[in-house]
């Protein structure tokens, strides 16, 4: 077994931990203590007992040994989600009219009184 001091992880050890996103590869992401763990054959939103594998300096690699149930008393974070639109769809938006209700002047507060 390789402990790496930067880690606050280290190979074969075992840990519960929520699938926050997944990466680039297809990997399911986990946090401990900020230190990202990759762990292949999940989804975000699972909830997985995992061992890990191999500890790098700024990362980790783990395998599931079980699929868990969430805790009662601990629901997932949600993540926000935004919109993606194509190009065509920005291009065809209308451009943004300046509200008439309100004018844009240089003058700003001059007309107010002063103490």
């Amino acid at each position: 077994m390789e402990n790496n001091r930067d880690a606050p992880v280290n190979e074969g050890e075992k840990y519960d931990v929520f699938i926050n996103s997944v990466g680039g590869k297809g990997d399911g992401i986990a946090k401990i203590k900020g230190f990202v763990l990759f762990v292949p054959n999940t989804k975000e939103g699972d909830y997985v007992q995992v061992l890990v594998k191999k500890v790098l300096k700024n990362a980790g690699f783990a395998e599931v040994v079980k699929k868990l149930v969430a805790p009662a008393g601990k629901p997932q974070r949600q993540r926000k989600r935004f919109e993606t639109i194509s190009q065509d769809e920005l291009s065809s938006m209308p451009a943004d009219e300046p509200d008439s209700q309100y004018d844009d002047t240089e003058d700003f507060g001059e007309d107010l009184e002063e103490d």
